[in-house]
């Protein structure tokens, strides 16, 4: 098979031909109709995450066929139209056993511990515990672009953020992960306060559901305008980014017992960010972290789908080919373009 391959951290990917992979006894190998490029991804090519063994396949947002089953798999088939988390829980651990599939103890992921999606086929374990099955009506390049950043922001804001109609919701950051929290917090009842450095992306987090906006490349301070705007802080906060600057901001933006939630990626240089620890005790302010959505979870999100209370499509942006994605892999530092890139073509 043709695939994205790089066998050195930070060092341009390239196409290369393969082996075709096969499925373990509790797997499935699919068929790829469209993975997304993700930020994470980025990191993984610069070498951030230590599961990477060289050489490597990126890629972990994905939808496609089924082509091959495990014989020990059940619940699935070829031809079955699926996706999958980013984090696939092995279904036994005393994690997944209390239906914490995203924080596994031998957990699968595609692109990270793994060969990834950046290909015409990719292998996913443990299928029967994590596969979901997808709906005639949605298209791969929407299924796609679930994988990672909307479900992820999925659980940030209705799992972890807990957020009810008529709180006030700050995101820090409008790549794909800020736009996706934006238009669920808002389709959750939420009055949503979108911060960004270009008024390109605010501008479209206006069109999917913001309510107000906070330029932070021409705002002097960030929280104190977040603050004015929200009457005195957001009662939820998001950094969606993964940078101190986002980071910090969003705890010191949140009124007293305000719930912030790290989803953007703290790796590298960032791993060790400070925190306003004085304020986080004496306004009692509650950190969370978010790290993917359990498969079993993905019915209460396609149900919002299927009713129009939320549209993932809108959020999908430049459809690519397997040969674009190296260079766009290599840009995603950059945070270039609207909506989330999506390879559809192999």
């Amino acid at each position: 098979m043709r695939a994205v391959v790089f066998e050195e951290f930070g060092q341009a990917p390239a196409i290369r031909t393969v082996p075709d992979p096969r499925p373990a006894p509790e797997g499935v190998v699919i068929k790829l109709e469209a993975t997304g490029i993700c930020r994470s991804d980025w990191h993984g090519w610069m070498g951030h995450d230590p599961d990477i063994r060289l050489p490597h396949v990126p890629g972990h947002e994905l939808a496609g066929t089924v082509v091959a089953v495990g014989r020990q798999v059940s619940r699935w088939k070829a031809g079955d139209r699926v996706t999958v988390p980013f984090v696939a829980g092995c279904g036994r651990c005393v994690e997944c056993t209390s239906g914490n599939h995203q924080v596994c103890e031998h957990q699968f992921q595609p692109g990270f511990t793994a060969w990834g999606s950046f290909a015409e086929y990719v292998a996913i374990d443990f299928a029967d515990t994590n596969l979901v099955r997808l709906p005639e009506s949605m298209d791969f390049a929407t299924a796609a672009s679930l994988g990672c950043r909307f479900v992820t922001s999925f659980r940030a804001v209705v799992d972890q953020g807990r957020v009810t109609p008529g709180e006030w919701v700050a995101v820090h950051g409008c790549g794909g992960v800020g736009l996706s929290a934006i238009m669920i917090a808002s389709a959750m009842g939420a009055n949503v306060v979108a911060i960004d450095l270009t008024e390109e992306k605010l501008e479209f987090a206006k069109k999917i559901g913001a309510v107000a906006t906070v330029n932070a490349a021409t705002t002097p301070n960030v929280v104190k305008a977040v603050k004015q705007i929200t009457n005195g802080g957001a009662h939820m906060s998001m950094d969606a980014l993964g940078h101190p600057t986002t980071s910090f901001n969003s705890i010191s933006n949140l009124r007293r017992r305000g719930r912030h939630v790290q989803v953007g990626l703290m790796l590298g240089d960032h791993a060790k960010a400070a925190v306003p620890m004085a304020k986080i005790i004496a306004f009692e302010l509650e950190i969370r972290g978010s790290h993917g959505m359990q498969a079993f979870r993905y019915q209460a999100m396609m149900d919002m789908i299927a009713t129009g209370k939320l549209k993932p499509e809108i959020l999908v942006g430049r459809r690519m080919s397997l040969e674009e994605a190296p260079a766009a892999l290599m840009a995603m530092d950059r945070f270039d373009g609207v909506g989330i890139g999506v390879v559809t073509r192999f």
